[in-house]
C-alpha cells in the first residue's frame, strides 16, 4: 500500500473520532441508552449521562471512567421544560454546551387501543414526543449562543413508519418524532447544527429478551428478511456515523437499523 493510500485511509478513519466532543444522552440509564453512551465514550467522547434519577446513572459513569474515559451524571425530566433547563444549564457549567446530543429517552404502554386512557396516551406522547422536542430544542439555543455547530440524533423506532397491536400510542409518537427530525434539521441547518434519526427495530434487551425468545417472539422474527432480531451493538455505526465529522452532509435522515424490517411486507 502506498504511503498516500495509508494517509487518506488514516484521514478516514479520523472522521469517525470523537476525541474532544461532548456528547449528552438521555435515557442512560438503562437499554440502547446505556449502551450509546458507552460507545460515544468509547469514540472518545466526553459524555454527560442524563437520567430522571441520578443515582442509577453512577454504575454507568464509574464503568466509563474505569475505562479511561470522561463521565458525567445529571437528573432531567424530559417532560419538563423547567427540568431540561436546569440540567443544560448543569452541564454548561461542567462542560459547556454539548456537541452531540442523543435524544433517547422513551417508554411505552402495552394496550389494547379500546383499553387505552387519556393518562396512557399523555404519558407515551409527553415522554416519548414532547420530551424530545424540549430537549432537542434547548440543546439547539445553547448551541446558537455558544455559536457551535453540534449533531443531534433522536432514536425513533421503525414503528414510526408501520404498525404493530397495542402500541398505538408508541407508534404515533415515534411517527412524530420523524417527522420532527426533519423539521429541525430543516430549521437548524443555518446554524450548523445537523438533526437525524436513528429507527431501531427489535431489539434484544433485558427488558424484552422474555417475549422475543418466546413462541410468539419467534413468529416475530421470521418476519424479518434477515431472520434475526437486533442487538445494541448494531446501531454502533450508525451512531457514529451521524454522531462524527464521517456524517457531517446528513441531516433530515431517518435511519434504519432493523435487519430489513420495514421493508417486508409481513
Amino acid at each position: 500500500m502506498s504511503a498516500s493510500n495509508q494517509v487518506s485511509i488514516a484521514k478516514q478513519l479520523s472522521a469517525f473520532s470523537l476525541s474532544g466532543k461532548i456528547a449528552l444522552v438521555t435515557g442512560a440509564s438503562s437499554g440502547i441508552g446505556r449502551h450509546m453512551a458507552i460507545t460515544l465514550a468509547n469514540a472518545g467522547a466526553q459524555v454527560i449521562a442524563v437520567a430522571r434519577r441520578v443515582d442509577k446513572l453512577q454504575a454507568l459513569v464509574d464503568e466509563i471512567r474505569q475505562q479511561g474515559a470522561m463521565a458525567h451524571a445529571v437528573a432531567m425530566d424530559v417532560t419538563s421544560a423547567e427540568s431540561v433547563k436546569n440540567c443544560f444549564d448543569q452541564i454548561e457549567s461542567l462542560t459547556g454546551a454539548p456537541d452531540i446530543i442523543v435524544s433517547n429517552a422513551g417508554t411505552t404502554v402495552g394496550k389494547p387501543a379500546l383499553d387505552q386512557t387519556e393518562a396512557d396516551w399523555d404519558f407515551v406522547i409527553d415522554t416519548n414526543l414532547k420530551g424530545c422536542w424540549l430537549v432537542d430544542t434547548e440543546a439547539a439555543r445553547r448551541l446558537v449562543k455558544h455559536k457551535k455547530p453540534g449533531s443531534i440524533i433522536n432514536i425513533a423506532s421503525i414503528l414510526g413508519e408501520r404498525v404493530a397491536g397495542a402500541v398505538g400510542p408508541y407508534s404515533a409518537s415515534k411517527a412524530g418524532v420523524i417527522q420532527m427530525t426533519k423539521s429541525l434539521a430543516l430549521e437548524f441547518a443555518r446554524y450548523g447544527i445537523r438533526v437525524n434519526a436513528i429507527l431501531p427495530g427489535y431489539v434484544m434487551t433485558d427488558l424484552n429478551s422474555e417475549f422475543l425468545t418466546s413462541d410468539a417472539g419467534k413468529r416475530l422474527e421470521s418476519r424479518v428478511p434477515f431472520r434475526r432480531f437486533g442487538q445494541m451493538d448494531d446501531m454502533d455505526g450508525p451512531l457514529l456515523l451521524l454522531a462524527s465529522d464521517a456524517g457531517h452532509a446528513m441531516t433530515g435522515t431517518a435511519l434504519p437499523v432493523d435487519w430489513g424490517h420495514l421493508v417486508s411486507t409481513l
